[in-house]
């Protein structure tokens, strides 16, 4: 089997290419060759038994190498997020949208239709705080970034219906914590305000401490991904779209976790309010009851101090180098 990674150097690109070259198998299929390909060329991935590519270009302008004739799996991760799509309209469009429908008709070319798995977000919905959604809520997206999914979603269910490609697009939670530098999500602080304490730095809450959120860990989000590429997706029907089993918790709990980890850490988070941040993500909905992911074996979360634990063990040592930070 030959897959392709779109955004394959972020770090959930990163994530689902290691465990790939690691395990050697996508389901109980073996990997013969992997794409990675991004804006920039991707980190090469040590150890694998299959050849790996990293490709760098523009998605819009998707070349034919990116996703091999081929390949067999696709997982579409390239994206501009949330608060970065909210301020400039026009690069949001062109990478969420035109650069998804560069990809469907990319895989429609192919000689057969391979298995395209999307990174949909649950900022495709609205409700905001105390909102429990169940798997047939309908999408009224409050942001630019959850519309462009949202109708990503819809273009990839119809490629799906038409026999170009076999899609599966998940609404990932709020990936918490995130590793490496911050990025332009709206949601970019709820990793934070446990990543930076984690490395002995400062930084801002723009929301209130009873603030809650859906988030998941990069673990699960990974499990996830790799578990919608390699299911069987007859029982979806039309209905492509999938909300994972996150966690909801409140700013509180997150903050009570990074202390039971790491005692004293939370004293370097600050409260400093931000209207912008908090109208994106207040928005969203704070939970979800996600029967339809469990019947389809998507895997349940872990608790929160482990997801804490998780990003010391994975990611810290890691982090700290890509931040020149000296302990």
């Amino acid at each position: 089997m030959k897959i392709s990674i779109l955004g394959g150097g972020g770090f959930l690109g990163q994530r689902i290419a290691n465990r790939l070259a690691r395990e050697g198998r996508l389901g109980n299929v073996a990997v013969t060759g992997l794409v990675l390909f991004d804006i920039v060329p991707p980190r090469p991935i040590d150890g694998a038994a299959f050849p790996i590519s990293c490709l760098g270009g523009d998605l819009v302008d998707l070349p034919a190498s990116a996703i091999p004739d081929d390949t067999a799996t696709v997982f579409h991760l390239a994206a501009v997020v949330s608060a970065q799509a909210e301020a400039d309209f026009e690069l949001g469009r062109r990478v969420n949208l035109a650069g998804t429908d560069a990809v469907i008709d990319r895989c429609r070319r192919l000689a057969q239709p391979p298995r395209v798995v999307f990174t949909s977000s649950v900022a495709s919905f609205s409700g905001g705080q105390g909102a429990r959604l169940t798997d047939n809520a309908r999408q009224l997206p409050a942001n630019s970034y959850g519309t462009q999914k949202a109708a990503a979603e819809l273009i990839l269910a119809d490629a799906t219906r038409r026999g170009f490609l076999d899609a599966v697009s998940l609404r990932l939670p709020t990936v918490v914590i995130r590793p490496g530098r911050p990025n332009q999500a709206a949601s970019g602080f709820f990793s934070a305000i446990l990543r930076e304490p984690l490395l002995g730095l400062t930084t801002n809450l723009p929301v209130p401490d009873d603030f809650e959120v859906w988030i998941c860990s990069p673990r699960r989000a990974t499990d996830w991904l790799l578990h919608a590429a390699a299911m069987d997706t007859a029982a979806l029907g039309a209905d492509r779209s999938i909300t994972p089993p996150g966690l909801s918790v409140t700013v509180a709990d997150m903050l009570a976790a990074l202390e039971a980890v790491r005692p004293g850490a939370s004293a370097l988070v600050g409260r400093v309010p931000d209207a912008a941040v908090a109208q994106i993500v207040g928005g969203w909905p704070s939970g979800f009851v996600p029967s339809r992911a469990r019947a389809l074996g998507f895997s349940a979360h872990e608790k929160l101090a482990e997801l804490v634990q998780a990003f010391i063990d994975d990611d810290l040592v890691a982090t700290l180098a890509d931040r020149a930070i000296i302990r």
